[in-house]
């Protein structure tokens, strides 16, 4: 049985193929860039940047409330609110990926070390 669309959170991953030497300067601008929109959108539940150890990818992980929350905040993207395409061209990105992903089943640790799991539908 699967849980009503409106229970499930969203997950954004975006990927981007670049050059080792602009690694550094893309971390920064993405996490910047998140930080407005843990700011600015109501929703948000968490964000991570992961960069590879040959410098040629890094991932951003965002997760939402729901699909409508990730869609809104995609959106400012695409109508250049929050310079993403400029990110884009300014880190000379050669690819970048986009996935999105309803949330079905997650684990987590918590503060006192036990581990959480929750499952949706």
């Amino acid at each position: 049985m699967q849980a009503p669309e409106k229970n499930r959170s969203f997950t954004q991953l975006i990927e981007f193929e670049i050059e080792p030497h602009q690694q550094p300067a893309l971390v920064s601008a993405l996490s910047q860039q998140t930080e407005r929109l843990a700011q600015g959108y109501s929703g948000f539940l968490s964000a991570s940047i992961q960069a590879s150890d040959d410098g040629r990818r890094v991932l951003n992980y965002l997760q939402w409330q729901s699909r409508e929350a990730g869609e809104a905040a995609f959106r400012s993207f695409e109508s250049g609110e929050q310079d993403f395409w400029q990110l884009i061209r300014a880190h000379q990105a050669k690819t970048v990926i986009f996935g999105s992903f309803q949330v079905l089943h997650s684990l987590e640790r918590s503060h006192d070390d036990a581990l959480h799991c929750n499952l949706v539908g």
